[in-house]
């Protein structure tokens, strides 16, 4: 799940950069919302992929 997060994190930052570039102006806005959904992913990927023995 952590390799989906960082996989779709970048794409949502290489939306951006199109997006706020002006080369695609919808881009824009998925991006932010693609963004903030895979940082979310990303941190529950952190807290609980962890494998504790306790």
């Amino acid at each position: 799940m952590l390799r989906w997060a960082i996989i779709f994190i970048i794409i949502a930052v290489i939306a951006g950069v199109f997006g706020f570039g002006g080369i695609a102006t919808g881009a824009a806005g998925i991006a932010k919302i693609l963004f903030f959904v895979f940082i979310v992913l990303f941190l529950v990927a952190i807290i609980f992929g962890r494998k504790s023995n306790v």
